[in-house]
């Protein structure tokens, strides 16, 4: 099959090999320019420019700005001129071209600071100039120099009591540190920035203020806050009768409630009043666009053809700019999606072709896209056009072409320094080479899009888009080049890049879950760790379970089962259902004898060879829900053979072992019943009995409070830290919590607590124990909250449950535990659960795995 290009559209395709790169532009043209410019200049270039900014015609605000700058140098203006360059620098940023930006932004801070005593506009324009410095700062992954800058910026605007310029620089240094993993600081600082806010008069401005702090919010996860601050925006901008500013807050209070549990309807609302409202035809058109989206992704109705016609009505209403080229790409992405969801709907009243007219159309919008960008010199937005081209030729298996567009895609994304962009066609590289059975140009290209991946950490993190699209944009780069590395008989070399490609999905998916790059990942070898431990990936492809075994002498090993992934997925799912008491004995043990043979049967000779005594799994998809040690062989569970851990990476451990000399212990928890959790009676005897055997410090019932919490965290420096607690695990960080007796407390505060307490005190955490803890029903993802917690805690091993286990046989196993921990000879953390399960299994009461199998240890088990 032909794609339906017309002839003469391919010779608009020619690529300038030589642009200079350029950074990410947020999705809002105007949101790099400062809150509080150009306050009463209505006429000249240098306002006249920032129109052309705002609608994404950077090259035509380049050329105002410029020729403001010759005029106030002629007119002996110097303050002017400042503020004229320092537009300049923020143009020359978006079209790449980076000398000319710094050489801008150095001469406009240059003129400002060789000029005596500036009044307060002096001053305000050297704040904007400082923040125009952050933004490429920023923009050339420098976060801690831009923080720098903006906090000058912050005291500049405070010196000349311009308060909203103070809330901006707030919301920018906020971001920065949101950059750098520092949430806590990044949400004290939005609650200060509020404040302010809430104190100035309801203008313009505020409501600008308002709008920036509430998507700043949305992007950290703090949705009812972003709504808060939205809608006060939106009842300022509507007392202003202000259309453009309501319109634009409509379709961000849209984007936030799409984030929310159920929040689809008010979304759709939300961009239809945007839609409706909007006087700018760009921002009529996002909002449309992202109505479509939404309704794509959830499939919601079946008849798309009149959004998309009112959509592509407005495309030729659009003047040539950036935005209008992203909505023309955007708008070709989601016919192709609707295209394939329902094509019928789709064929629209062009001219007859000897080919399918909707993919005509398609490629039309998307030349006439690549045209505008090659006329404005914006090579990243036609790095965007050229990809979805080559795209669309991949998805009609014309090889060749598309390679051809998509190796033009990545020169130009890789030139601006695009790396959210550049990435996606280094994927779509590999998969149009692997289609042409080019499989060592393939993994080539897979690699390079993983190595963009690990350098865009911090900005998937920062987006909602990306955090919502992991599992379709992010995660199968990973899966795929596992695949291609796997197949057929892979060398050792091919092995290991598997292994370290496994190790960063792990990192990837806890970024993702914690929506914070946070994580500081080193390689480990496991012989450095623990000669007697093996590693253990299992990772699910599409057509089969592959497994990578790491032995500590350095030797890989790869065994495969073919088999569908919903099989595999299935198995895992009755595994876990099967584990309840009130299955039949035969039938979990056949489920559990048929994964044991999957994960552990190949691998049984290599494992006694090496004398392996702990099974290290970093387990994939299900399997993080069920627990290994509860895996039968026919005569023995796994338990009876080795100590099992588990762990989010070898990269994230710190190989140390458990210093026992300094073993003491906070300790706390509930017996009663609480907010509708049932009681625990037997945890006063678990905390007796532990308290007993090491140093102890206890809290109980009214003690343990949110309060009593983090002050005892904080002052006391306990390496072992046991809250016998309900709590949940949850794929959505909203709903993994531990309970206290007069509320929840979140995943993110909870580990906000422990890691303050690390960076105050030189005792770390060695062991952080959640004795009753579960993994939240029907949640397939849900064992990432377990990960999470453990890792962002600080803790070096965590010990949790995989579900709501039994509050009697829990206070045994966790008394034998400490007295394995304590007591045994040369035993480690991995050891002692191992023989506090044993003693449980061969307990006629609790020998069933229901009681002693979902205990699993995340992290060092030494």
């Amino acid at each position: 099959m032909h794609l339906p290009i017309r002839s003469g559209l391919l010779a608009l395709l020619c690529v300038n090999p030589f642009l200079t790169g350029f950074a990410l532009p947020p999705s809002n043209p105007a949101s790099d320019l400062p809150i509080s410019v150009y306050s009463g200049q209505t006429t000249t270039g240098l306002e006249r420019g920032r129109q052309h900014y705002r609608a994404g015609q950077f090259s035509e605000a380049l050329e105002l700005w410029e020729g403001a700058a010759r005029e106030y140098q002629n007119r002996g203006e110097p303050i002017e001129r400042a503020l004229s360059l320092s537009s300049i620098a923020l143009a020359a940023h978006k079209l790449g071209r980076w000398e000319r930006a710094r050489e801008s932004i150095e001469q406009s801070l240059s003129l400002l600071q060789a000029q005596p005593g500036l009044d307060d506009r002096g001053l305000v324009i050297l704040a904007q100039a400082l923040h125009t410095q952050g933004v490429l700062q920023q923009a050339l992954g420098q976060p801690e120099a831009a923080l720098e800058t903006w906090e000058r910026a912050e005291a500049t605007y405070a010196e000349a009591g311009d308060e909203v310029g103070v809330s901006g620089s707030q919301i920018d240094r906020a971001q920065v540190w949101q950059t750098l993993g520092s949430y806590r600081r990044a949400a004290t600082l939005l609650e200060r920035t509020n404040e302010r806010l809430q104190e100035q008069p309801d203008d313009g401005l505020k409501a600008a203020g308002l709008r920036s702090l509430g998507v700043a919010l949305q992007v950290l996860g703090r949705l009812e806050e972003s709504q808060s601050a939205l809608g006060q925006s939106l009842a300022i901008a509507r007392q202003l009768n202000d259309p453009d500013a309501i319109a634009a807050t409509l379709f961000q209070l849209g984007n936030t409630a799409r984030a929310l549990p159920e929040g689809t309807d008010a979304a759709i609302a939300y961009y239809q009043q945007a839609a409706a409202t909007a006087v700018s035809p760009l921002t009529q058109l996002q909002a449309q666009l992202n109505h479509l989206n939404l309704r794509l992704k959830t499939q919601e109705g079946d008849d798309f053809s009149s959004l998309l016609s009112a959509i592509e009505s407005n495309l030729d209403r659009l003047p040539p700019s950036r935005g209008g080229i992203y909505a023309r790409v955007n708008f070709a992405e989601l016919s192709m999606t609707a295209s394939a969801q329902n094509p019928t709907d789709l064929d629209t009243q062009l001219p007859a072709t000897n080919t399918p007219r909707n993919n005509d159309r398609i490629a039309r919008h998307l030349a006439t896209a690549i045209a505008i960008a090659k006329d404005l010199n914006d090579p990243k937005a036609e790095s965007y056009a050229l990809g979805y081209l080559g795209q669309l030729y991949e998805s009609n298996q014309q090889w060749q072409t598309a390679r051809n567009l998509t190796e033009q895609a990545i020169i130009l994304s890789e030139a601006a320094n695009a790396s959210e962009i550049a990435y996606r066609w280094q994927w779509q590289l590999g998969r149009i080479l692997k289609q042409d059975s080019d499989i060592s140009g393939a993994i080539v290209a897979y690699k390079e899009a993983v190595k963009t991946l690990g350098s865009l950490r911090s900005d998937l993190v920062r987006d909602p888009e990306a955090q919502v699209s992991f599992r379709e944009r992010v995660e199968p780069v990973y899966r795929e080049l596992v695949d291609l590395l796997l197949r057929s008989n892979p060398s050792q070399a091919n092995l290991k890049d598997a292994r370290q490609v496994l190790e960063s999905l792990q990192l990837a998916e806890l970024d993702n879950f914690l929506r914070e790059a946070c994580l500081d990942a080193q390689p480990q070898q496991i012989d450095r760790i623990d000669p007697t431990a093996a590693v253990v990936y299992p990772i699910i492809l599409p057509d089969r379970l592959a497994v990578v075994l790491s032995l500590p002498d350095g030797t890989l090993r790869h065994y495969q089962t073919p088999l569908p992934s919903e099989d595999v997925e299935r198995l895992i799912g009755e595994m876990r259902q099967s584990l309840n008491p009130a299955f039949p004995n035969q039938l979990r043990l056949q489920l559990s004898q048929q994964l044991y043979d999957w994960l552990l049967r190949p691998i049984e000779a290599d494992l006694g060879t090496h004398a392996i005594e702990t099974l290290v799994f970093i387990p994939d998809g299900g399997f993080r829900n069920i627990p290994i040690a509860a895996l039968h062989d026919g005569e023995r569970y796994t338990i009876e053979k080795y100590g099992v851990a588990i762990s989010p990476g070898l990269q994230l451990l710190e190989p140390k072992s458990l210093d026992l000399d300094r073993l003491a212990i906070l300790t706390g928890g509930l017996t009663e019943a609480r907010q509708g959790f049932s009681a625990l009676p037997a945890v006063a005897f678990e905390i007796s009995q532990i308290a007993a055997k090491a140093t102890a410090q206890v809290f109980l019932d009214r003690d343990f409070t949110r309060l009593t919490l983090k002050d005892r965290i904080d002052i006391i420096g306990f390496p072992i830290i046991h809250l016998a607690t309900h709590g949940q695990f949850s794929s959505n960080p909203e709903d993994t919590f531990i309970l206290t007796w007069e509320d929840k407390i979140g995943v993110k505060e909870f580990t906000d607590l422990l890691t303050v307490r690390e960076q105050n005190r030189a005792t770390p955490i060695e062991l952080l124990v959640l004795s009753a803890c579960q993994t939240a029903l029907g949640d397939r993802r849900a064992a990432l909250g377990l990960a999470g917690l453990a890792v962002r805690s600080g803790a070096r091993s965590t010990l949790a449950t995989l579900w709501n286990v039994n509050d009697e046989s829990t206070a045994v196993l966790m008394v034998k535990f400490y007295q394995q921990l304590i007591e045994g000879p040369g035993i480690n953390k991995a050891k002692a659960l191992r023989q506090a399960q044993i003693s449980l299994l061969q307990d006629p009461t609790y020998k069933h795995p229901y009681f002693w199998a979902p205990f699993i240890l995340v992290g060092n088990w030494l």
